[in-house]
């Protein structure tokens, strides 16, 4: 899990070294940041039934070697250039198989005959700590490594080389957690589309809870550290004076780390009430967007991080109750497809910084992030009112 996050975040950092380095434009760098996301959706998509029906363990280590290769496309891809698209998209393929299958595995990992008692949220806490703990190490060593390192585009990735490797070694003694089942007598697998007329997850009681409890905060789980990490940080670039790749990579440790930090609420918070924990989140969310509208108009980089630190806490909860609510809610045998669904929704919402960039020329960027901590508190009231009868 840590080894998916990981190797999502390294190549944020490093946009602003292959637009200076190899001279690639701003369009070519941010198509190359969006394959990431073509490749994640039929990851996830594919890997989540092919856990239910496989098994968790071998769909998370094909995945892993999928994610390991990735870096090296990449890696080659400094003089290879061509080689950086294929990297990109498999890097998503292999995250989004990881993800899904890795979540699944977690989940029942932390569940009897595993462990003697299982707490409510300890696989979410526990998923939800490593794909954190990767995004905020991935970023920070990649920038580091970017500003000082001899060619940088090589080595920066050598860290996740050495890290997938490790889990890989460390992941097979673990145990499957669930038994593969016959093609003959797996249920039907939901299609595979998206968009807005993809079919419901199910049309049974826990695919209309999903729908329900987890779909409409779902996009916030990934925009709120989008905006943190991929849109503030170039805000406030007049006052870095020459840092603004250590500042890009200080800033990609500091939002998910922050949703680290507050696991510990979170995880108190969904033993009492899952739906007070996503209600906190969406508050936490907006008051990170209510604080970025100052700090990009004074271009106060100093300000920019705690709103980013409030946006990744925002993170934190709203992932923990989302991973906590589908593990309540799936049955066995569609806990990895039912998680694929989550993911995927998620990721919709990286691509927050680009409708941004899209429209802050219209309207300002004062006006939209301001606009965006007004659609948090609706999203969170909209989730209040369609779950009041749960809790």
């Amino acid at each position: 899990m840590m080894a998916s996050g990981w190797s999502a975040n390294q190549f944020s950092a490093l946009l602003g070294a292959y637009r200076s380095n190899l001279g690639l434009s701003e369009s070519t760098v941010t198509g190359l940041f969006a394959v990431y996301v073509v490749g994640l959706v039929p990851g996830l998509l594919v890997g989540g039934p092919l856990a239910d029906r496989h098994g968790r363990r071998p769909v998370a280590l094909v995945a892993l070697g999928v994610n390991l290769a990735s870096s090296v496309f990449l890696m080659v891809g400094s003089t290879a250039h061509w080689l950086l698209l294929p990297g990109r998209f498999l890097t998503g393929v292999g995250a989004g198989a990881l993800l899904a299958a890795g979540s699944a595995w977690v989940k029942e990992l932390s569940s009897p005959p595993f462990v003697a008692e299982a707490a409510p949220a300890a696989a979410a806490k526990r998923a939800g700590l490593f794909v954190s703990a990767g995004f905020a190490s991935g970023g920070l060593v990649a920038s580091m490594i970017a500003q000082w390192a001899p060619h940088p585009l090589v080595t920066a990735y050598l860290p996740h080389l050495v890290l997938a490797s490790a889990a890989g070694l460390a992941a097979l003694p673990v145990p499957e957690s669930r038994q593969p089942r016959p093609a003959a007598t797996a249920q039907p697998t939901a299609p595979a589309v998206t968009g807005p007329g993809a079919p419901a997850p199910s049309t049974s009681a826990y695919g209309r809870r999903f729908l329900r409890a987890v779909v409409p905060l779902a996009p916030w789980v990934f925009a709120a550290p989008a905006i943190g990490f991929a849109t503030l940080p170039g805000l406030v670039d007049d006052g870095l004076s020459g840092w603004q790749t250590v500042y890009a990579g200080i800033m990609t440790a500091v939002v998910p780390g922050a949703g680290l930090v507050v696991q510990p609420l979170a995880r108190r918070l969904a033993a009492r009430s899952r739906l007070a924990t996503a209600a906190i989140g969406m508050l936490v969310t907006t008051a990170g967007l209510a604080l970025a509208a100052p700090a990009a108009a004074l271009e106060q980089p100093a300000l920019a991080l705690v709103s980013g630190a409030l946006l990744g806490a925002g993170y934190g909860l709203a992932l923990t109750y989302a991973l906590t609510e589908v593990a309540a809610l799936a049955p066995p045998d569609r806990l990895a497809r039912l998680t694929a669904y989550f993911w995927t929704t998620a990721y919709v919402g990286m691509f927050t910084p680009y409708v941004i960039a899209l429209l802050s020329g219209t309207f300002g960027m004062t006006t939209l992030l301001l606009t965006g901590a007004v659609l948090a508190v609706v999203t969170c009231v909209g989730l209040l009112w369609l779950n009041r009868d749960e809790e």
